[in-house]
């Protein structure tokens, strides 16, 4: 199977690099490898990767990351109805998903 990628530039993610204290919780939360951490600060890698889940935004403790949900979580909401399961856009935790 290929990658999924969803639509080029588009995508709300933005980061703040005077706000990165390059802690890289970003880059373990991210269920996509958008973001890297290089010389001290986190980056964006792979702008067009991003699901627009929020995992990253929501548990960056410095408040450098903001993101709007947008077409990863409606992806996984369609795909969930169409194959009749609960959405999964694999940013979930603990049982939880941002998309439910």
């Amino acid at each position: 199977m290929t990658e999924l990628r969803y639509l080029s530039d588009v995508v709300t993610l933005e980061l703040d690099t005077e706000k990165c204290t390059g802690c890289g919780t970003c880059v373990t939360v991210c269920p996509h490898a958008v973001l890297a951490i290089e010389q001290g600060s986190a980056r964006i890698v792979d702008r067009d990767a991003c699901m627009e889940c929020g995992a990253c935004a929501g548990n960056c403790p410095a408040e450098a990351l903001s993101v709007e949900s947008g077409v990863g979580c409606a992806a996984a909401i369609i795909i969930g109805a169409i194959r009749g399961t609960s959405p999964n856009c694999a940013c979930s935790t603990e049982g939880t998903s941002c998309c439910g």
